[in-house]
């Protein structure tokens, strides 16, 4: 997977968070919010 496909799914993670905050599920924002994150770390030092 190239780095624009991981940028791709990282940003689509994050507006799935902030959908999921407007719409009261705050749990579940969350975890996506931290995964974005996370991933995003994870992805840009592993090269």
């Amino acid at each position: 997977m190239n780095d624009f496909r991981k940028d791709i799914l990282i940003g689509l993670i994050f507006i799935a968070g902030v959908f999921g905050f407007i719409s009261g599920e705050f749990v579940i924002s969350t975890i996506l919010f931290a995964s974005a994150a996370i991933a995003g770390n994870v992805i840009h030092y592993q090269d």
